[in-house]
């Protein structure tokens, strides 16, 4: 249904400025032009825009804390091996070595904010949420006035003949002219439409905005990941330091037995098969240093590909982070805490609620839609003979049939809000699930920190008295280095355990959403 008027004025006019003043504020749009261009009165009724099956974003790389047991060995009481796995766009970052750490130095807070500022999980992820408040702003542009304007000069000259146009005019001596023109006329012209209602466009824009506020949602999501990953990372580094530590001491303590092997040899009370013994536990020693060493570079360096440093980039870590109690937490304090804050539970639940909007909007394409529209202008053969023109429309668009498209698009719809539904449960499973690991993985790990410390005693004891008894002549060195190994074991035990703790911590944080404000309460740093 359209109702329209178009008038034509020899001259302008104050009434006609006025009028064009009143187009332009009350969003009066133009679909027919007073003797200019034609346009058409049909509105344009706004369809659903489909959503994604799935909210949840894909290819965007994760970061997990796993606490996974292994097999112990006869000295050693490890059963818990802590990993931090950092995958996709959090493994690596945007170039920040215009900002390096003076000098040379870095500690846990300064990781932190590098991670935050350089990572590429953050920088992508705030690429999203300009991307969705984008796709927001258009779709709200279909509710706001639209203005445009133009200024034409048009040219024409017209064949009668070859439009097909033949006038025979009965008159002697006189033939009637095939070629018209060549004539001009200029056109300056301004319009507007507005859309007054339109059910669908409304919900559409409704939607695009949940979807924003879920892209900010996963953004603040990825940052609470790259403090775990970064953290994670850090702490990785300190253990294998002090595993590096470790093994240039038992490096130490078998050079020495083997210069005191050696020197018994010579003296002829020890055997050969000593030395080579000796010898042999040396060169092991060695090679575990070797190793130790290769793998704590290749971490500095992980650590400095998600903290925006360059892969050479020498630094040193400031920070140690020691065995500290974990902050007194219940389970249902952390579940409510863990409910009430996570962004990622935000954003699916922001993921739902643009998915039933998507739904209205798919449904209301079956309401009609009205919208306005008008346009204001002078037309003429030259500026000075130009006369103005207006058109003033209302259009009220009703649908009947589109061919199946409307029942297509609800069902579209519905399947979307149905998968993103399950998704939140399924979310909201795993967080309490992540609770409950932490929990878990906290409390094996502290039981086994202190196994490992009294383990580590033991076998400091037992080093001492086999090392008073190989002096003594009592004993080889066969027990010597038993008793090493055993030390060196234990050792790496109390790293591991340390380690194991503050991942255990890292993760009750993570899973609570405890963000970089409140990290300080699980490590003991400054």
């Amino acid at each position: 249904m359209n109702r329209s008027q178009t008038k034509y004025s020899p001259i302008p006019s104050v009434a006609g400025a006025t009028l064009l003043v009143c187009l332009a504020t009350l969003a009066v749009p133009a679909p027919a032009l007073a003797q200019g261009p034609p346009q058409s009165t049909q509105a344009q009724h706004a369809q659903a825009n489909p959503l994604p099956l799935s909210g949840r974003g894909g290819g965007n790389g994760s970061v997990t804390a796993v606490e996974a047991p292994i097999a112990g060995t006869t000295n050693s009481v490890v059963t818990i091996n802590p990993t931090v796995q950092v995958e996709g766009p959090y493994a690596g970052s945007s170039s920040g070595a215009a900002n390096l750490p003076s000098p040379g130095k870095l500690s846990l807070r300064d990781a932190i904010d590098r991670g935050l500022k350089y990572n590429l999980g953050a920088l992508g992820q705030s690429h999203a949420v300009r991307l969705a408040q984008g796709q927001s702003q258009v779709a709200r542009s279909a509710l706001l006035p639209n203005a445009s304007g133009y200024l034409a000069e048009t040219l024409n000259q017209v064949n009668l003949a070859a439009e097909g146009v033949k006038i025979h005019i009965p008159i002697p001596g006189f033939s009637f002219p095939t070629i018209v023109g060549p004539y001009n006329n200029i056109d300056l012209r301004g319009s507007v439409s507005q859309s007054v209602l339109d059910l669908t466009a409304w919900n559409n824009y409704r939607s695009s905005s949940d979807l924003y506020r879920a892209a900010q949602f996963s953004a603040s999501d990825a940052r609470d990941a790259i403090v775990l990953a970064v953290s994670g990372t850090y702490l990785q580094v300190i253990a294998t330091r002090e595993r590096v530590k470790s093994a240039h001491a038992q490096l130490d303590t078998a050079t020495a037995l083997y210069q005191q092997t050696l020197q018994k040899r010579t003296a002829g009370l020890s055997p050969q098969v000593d030395v080579d013994r000796s010898e042999v536990e040396q060169l092991t020693q060695q090679q575990r240093v070797i190793s130790l060493e290769a793998e704590l570079a290749k971490q500095m360096i992980a650590l400095a590909r998600m903290t925006g440093l360059p892969p050479n980039q020498n630094y040193e870590l400031t920070d140690d982070v020691p065995f500290a109690p974990a902050p007194a937490l219940t389970f249902d304090n952390a579940l409510q805490q863990a409910f009430a804050g996570r962004s990622d539970i935000k954003a699916a639940q922001a993921q739902v609620r643009a998915a039933e909007h998507a739904l209205s909007a798919a449904r209301d394409e079956r309401i009609p839609s009205l919208s306005v529209n008008g346009n204001y202008g002078a037309i003429g053969t030259n500026p000075a003979q130009a006369k103005e023109t207006y058109s003033a429309a209302a259009t009220l668009s009703i649908p009947i049939w589109q061919g199946g498209r409307t029942e297509g698009d609800i069902k579209q719809a519905e399947a979307s809000l149905a998968q993103r539904q399950s998704e939140l449960d399924d979310l909201k499973g795993q967080v309490e699930s992540d609770v409950r690991n932490a929990f878990l993985d906290l409390e094996a790990a502290t039981g086994q920190v202190a196994l490992a410390q009294r383990n580590l005693q033991v076998n400091r004891e037992t080093l001492d008295l086999t090392r008073q008894r190989f002096d003594a002549g009592v004993t080889d060195n066969v027990e010597v280095i038993q008793a090493q190994e055993s030390l060196t074991a234990a050792e790496l035990d109390g790293i591991n355990s340390v380690f194991a703790h503050n991942v255990a911590k890292l993760s009750l944080a993570r899973a609570v959403a405890s963000g970089t404000g409140n990290l300080q309460q699980f490590l003991n740093f400054q």
